[in-house]
């Protein structure tokens, strides 16, 4: 990796944070006890929160390629390390990261055994309820477009999210009270050392959610062909000044994006769902398969067929 990154200086360390470790075993006893009997074969846990899920490790894995929504992952066991273009964030237990941004991000677990799997509590940021709080907070310092920080998860967003999971097997009093504590949570990251970053989200003429909205129509359509005069019109920018702040922020041009979508949805659909490789391809809008092949390698570093069939041994030797 070329750089080694972490996005804050504190000189303190966990163990001069009073229960600031107590509060993150209690975290993960709780999505353990919760988790254990739901993961998917992806080790995925869903929960009745919607965009809350629990992912859980017991190998260090290999590299996963993605385009991240926004979002913020509470490490409650374990290690990872995130990279973004040449940036690349390791952390583990007690830490956090956050994601403001849909950015193309390559992570792999690096800290997970069958006797200490690797635990996580992801949260999607709800653009809607940060829109809200801005509104109900007032004026406030926004930070740069710096869409992946990681630190030291904060007191009050680690006690916000353990009274959330404690409410996941209790479906009453969740439906009551789910909604708040979510709210609740979003406010604690807002309040936090990196809440200017979390803010963009909820301005509505900021440059993050202008291009957020261009996002939104790729995501939508990446299977179509890509008219950045529209996507520009969608951002209500000036084509140079849109092709300059969507590659500041996510890194990539709009083409590119869209051929990561494509290639990463090509993958899953191979890989969970048993498609042929030209059935793949033409599914998410490519014409050529040889084109196809020849990208897919490019970014996965290994063609199609190899790729799916390491990945798929791969998933069979970390079933316990």
């Amino acid at each position: 990796m070329k750089e080694i990154a972490r996005s804050y200086e504190d000189p303190h360390t966990e163990a001069d944070i009073p229960g600031h470790g107590e509060l993150t075993e209690a975290l993960l006893r709780v999505a353990r006890q919760y988790a254990d009997a739901r993961f998917n074969g992806e080790g995925v846990a869903s929960t009745p929160i919607n965009g809350m899920f629990i992912l859980r490790e017991t190998a260090p894995s290999p590299l996963q390629y993605a385009i991240t929504k926004p979002l913020v992952a509470l490490v409650l066991q374990g290690g990872k390390r995130v990279s973004m273009g040449s940036r690349s964030f390791t952390f583990g237990a007690g830490e956090s990261l956050l994601i403001t941004m849909d950015v193309p991000t390559v992570s792999q677990v690096t800290a997970a055994s069958a006797a200490a799997p690797y635990y996580s509590l992801v949260m999607e940021l709800d653009a809607a309820v940060i829109t809200e709080l801005v509104g109900e907070m007032g004026e406030s310092p926004i930070l740069p477009d710096i869409p992946v920080r990681v630190s030291r998860t904060e007191e009050e967003v680690a006690e916000a999210a353990l009274r959330l999971l404690k409410l996941l097997d209790r479906p009453q009093s969740l439906a009551v009270l789910g909604r708040q504590l979510v709210r609740e949570l979003h406010y604690w990251l807002l309040s936090g050392r990196h809440g200017g970053a979390i803010r963009v989200l909820g301005v509505s003429d900021s440059h993050s959610r202008r291009i957020a909205r261009a996002v939104e129509m790729i995501r939508a359509g990446y299977a179509q062909s890509l008219r950045i005069e529209t996507l520009a019109k969608v951002a209500g920018m000036s084509l140079s000044v849109f092709h300059t702040h969507f590659r500041n922020i996510t890194t990539l041009t709009p083409l590119q994006f869209q051929k990561q979508l494509r290639l990463l949805e090509a993958r899953r659909r191979m890989l969970a769902e048993g498609a042929a490789i030209g059935v793949a391809a033409h599914g998410v809008g490519y014409e050529s398969v040889t084109q196809f092949t020849r990208e897919y390698a490019r970014m996965f570093g290994q063609p199609p067929a190899r790729n799916i069939r390491e990945m798929r041994t791969l998933a069979q030797s970390a079933t316990p």
